[in-house]
């Protein structure tokens, strides 16, 4: 009969539906017996909602009391439905009738109120314990740390260590959760070596909390070990490791824990495992990696998972197969913020502003709300003047939400505007969150200043930055002394170097290489060279840069000697490195060495050349007189010639006397630039030397009817904090009447210790 009775309690619960009022089952609340029984049942099932209705009706129609354990079921369905009012209601209710609830009811009252996010009801629970174990302390921690309040949560470790309680694996998790919320990973490690001393150093769940806290601080090296010692490792231990690898830049090793994972047997990849595969494959544009494990993905039952296929859309935006991505996307069935963030920053980040902000369109039309990641990924995707007009639309809609009060939405715009306008929509954004500026915003407006060639603009806004709370750091001071490098301003540059020792920059090494680039770009080739020997690690920037200076002011042989010990401390090269090795061999002569490098930069160091190595071999070539060699290497190169190829040839050939190739070359500047003065004076320089002056006659007649004018060459110096430009015989400049009566005193003064020029000197 008992059993029965079982069989029939089952079968109804079974078939319990939502919203369906208790008393559609009567015969279960005859008895108190069977009310709990009923309310249990229906928990076990997770069947919380309808446990809860039960609970209530129970309250109102019967005088039943509910067991200890009836209690603890309920409570623990508040828990799982983070269901705070009708958590507090059952408290009410226990306290009511049972008057001193035990230890474990307690717990589970510390559990629910810590998961409703009600820390203070949950210290009010623990601090009125008489008696607390392992589990109350365990509770209370991870509330406090589960939502943020890491360092209250160690502050309770202590205290559970000097009453003389060991924690168990579940105390050591939330902690080591809390060391990662604090950013300690020193604290971290001194948990490390507990965990190790202690019974629980081999323990599944301490092991998995020591990777995911290693991975938080970046620790793969660490995280390995932990993984490595486990010696039952589970789904969350291989999705750990996964995760991490393919998070902290090691996809490969990331595809080869996945491969790993499959080849044993045991667990089948869930939707988590998967997208860190596809982000792998993603970042390193392994496309037919990652449709591999797409089939594998559907043939799991995960074709359609909302995390999995976020990760999918995403890897193959970034391997510019945005139809597959859009098919992926669009296969999800309930796509939350996540995934449309995801799709958008696809399309954005491909250049295919149009797609990203039909998406956009249709992700409000379906009422979700995008976000500050949804507008910054738009921002993003608007890189050149074109896309000025998609750009002030999104500024629009940021205001209109009010997302103009995120900061890094505006740091965003910022960007948007440098890129895509001149500087006067940028500095007037900037005017705008000036108040509310971040060491960000101004590195932002700093950078932009310096990619539109507006030095002076930049140093006045650092002079401004200076006195606020944003104290430049070594993006600041990067970026500056780039913009020292760019107009040659040494004075400028020794403050800045000056303000680097007083701040400790100087340990870093980006601030280090862009001194030594400043230094050598302003002529300061000693104070570049003592720089670089101070490093104790130099980095191939630190390398490259050196050897690109010594390389463009004519130090060849210095410049090939720093490669060699480069190579031999087996630093490899980068792209700037073996530019500025090319620059060198071009410079002293080295023409076979030069060919012989060009050949081997793909085979030997996985560079492919680029524009600039290109004009580098043209004037490797032409400088030797091969000037022939020089115009069949431009005419075999598989992209079209710019003119800075087709200059180097052309002012070869008036150094070797080459009329047909200059025509040809000349041509070719002017098919692209009919207007390029520099062409045409050329030109004009190689036909009088040539004495074709009928040539020259129609080369300037051609100039007058195209309105070419020579630019002339110019000059500056820096006096004081203020940049004097002159001009070939300048008429401009507003001191010029001094300029020259000084020039006339200088010239009295050389004739006077009979100075004989070297024009003169040439005629006697």
């Amino acid at each position: 009969m008992i059993n029965n009775l079982r069989l029939q309690l089952q079968y109804t619960i079974k078939n319990v539906k939502p919203g369906i009022p208790p008393t559609f089952y009567p015969n279960y609340f005859k008895t108190e017996q069977s009310s709990n029984d009923f309310i249990s049942s229906l928990c076990k099932q997770n069947l919380f909602k309808q446990a809860l209705e039960t609970f209530g009706f129970l309250q109102k129609h019967t005088n039943f009391h509910l067991k200890p354990s009836t209690y603890a079921h309920l409570i623990s369905a508040c828990s799982s439905l983070r269901s705070l009012e009708e958590g507090r209601k059952i408290h009410n209710h226990l306290l009511t009738h049972i008057c001193k609830p035990d230890i474990i009811l307690q717990n589970h009252l510390l559990n629910m109120y810590g998961k409703c996010e009600a820390l203070r009801e949950a210290k009010t629970v623990f601090d009125e314990m008489p008696q607390r174990n392992v589990v109350s302390w365990t509770s209370i921690i991870a509330g406090y740390t589960q939502h943020g309040h890491a360092f209250a949560a160690i502050k309770l470790y202590l205290q559970m260590r000097q009453s003389g309680l060991m924690p168990n694996q579940f105390t050591l998790a939330s902690i080591l959760r809390a060391c990662s919320i604090l950013n300690s990973i020193e604290l971290g490690r001194q948990l490390h070596g507990h965990i190790i001393k202690s019974e629980l150093g081999f323990h599944l769940i301490a092991q998995n909390a020591l990777m995911a806290m290693y991975i938080k601080f970046d620790q793969i090296i660490e995280a390995w070990e932990v993984f490595s010692g486990i010696t039952a490792k589970d789904l969350i231990s291989w999705s750990s490791i996964i995760a991490g690898f393919s998070q902290l830049g090691y996809e490969l090793q990331a595809l080869g824990q996945f491969k790993q994972m499959l080849s044993q047997g045991v667990y089948q990849p869930n939707e988590f495992v998967f997208g860190s595969a596809f982000s792998a494959c993603g970042s390193i544009l392994q496309l037919d990696c990652g449709r591999q494990i797409h089939g594998m993905s559907i043939k799991f039952g995960l074709g359609r998972d909302t995390f999995a296929n976020c990760s999918l859309s995403d890897m193959y935006a970034k391997c510019s197969l945005l139809d597959a991505a859009k098919t992926a996307f669009y296969q999800i069935e309930n796509p939350d913020l996540v995934s449309w963030n995801a799709i958008i920053a696809g399309f954005a980040y491909s250049g295919n502003i149009d797609e990203a902000m039909s998406l956009f369109s249709q992700m409000r039309h379906l009422l979700i709300s995008p976000d500050h990641i949804t507008v910054r990924s738009l921002l993003c995707g608007c890189t050149s003047p074109s896309t000025l007009y998609p750009g002030m639309q999104i500024h629009s809609y940021i205001i209109t939400v009010g997302l103009d009060l995120d900061i890094s939405v505006c740091n965003t715009l910022l960007s948007m505007y440098a890129r895509c306008s001149d500087l006067s929509y940028t500095f007037k954004m900037f005017k705008d969150i000036n108040s509310r500026a971040d060491l960000v915003s101004w590195n932002t407006i700093l950078t932009a200043c310096t990619q539109h060639d507006q030095a002076r603009e930049a140093f006045s806004l650092l002079k401004m930055m200076l006195p606020t709370q944003n104290k430049p750091d070594h993006v600041t001071l990067s970026t500056i002394l780039g913009a020292c490098g760019n107009i040659a301003s040494l004075e400028m540059g020794d403050q800045l170097h000056c303000y680097a020792l007083k701040t400790g920059h100087m340990i870093d090494i980006f601030v280090m290489n862009a001194l030594i680039d400043m230094y050598m770009k302003c002529g300061s080739v000693g104070n570049s060279r003592k720089l670089f020997d101070s490093i104790k690690c130099p980095d191939v920037v630190s390398w490259s840069s050196l050897i690109m200076g010594f390389a463009q002011f004519g130090y060849g042989e210095e410049a090939l000697n720093l490669f060699a010990k480069m190579r031999s401390l087996g630093i490899m090269p980068n792209e700037v490195t073996l530019l500025g090795v090319l620059t060198a061999c071009s410079h002293i002569g080295l023409v076979e060495e030069g060919l012989e490098l060009y050949k081997m930069m793909t085979m030997d160091h996985g560079i492919v050349p680029t524009k600039e190595h290109y004009s580098c071999v043209v004037d490797l070539l032409a400088r030797a007189g091969r000037i022939n060699e020089a115009e069949a290497f431009i005419n075999q190169m598989s992209f079209d010639p710019d003119i800075v190829m087709w200059k180097t040839l052309l002012a070869a050939c008036r150094n070797h006397n080459n009329i047909e190739v200059a025509k040809r070359a000349a041509e070719s500047i002017l098919n692209v630039d009919p207007s390029n003065s520099a062409a045409h004076i050329l030109l004009c320089s190689i036909y009088a030397a040539g004495g074709s002056w009928k040539d020259v006659a129609r080369v300037r007649s051609l100039m007058k009817q195209r309105n070419v004018k020579k630019v002339p060459g110019q000059s500056w110096i820096e006096v004081k904090d203020s940049i004097h430009v002159f001009l070939a015989e300048d008429i401009l400049h507003p001191e010029r009447d001094k300029i020259y009566a000084t020039l006339e005193e200088l010239w009295l003064q050389m004739q006077g210790v009979d100075y004989v020029s070297f024009k003169d000197e040439l005629q006697k």
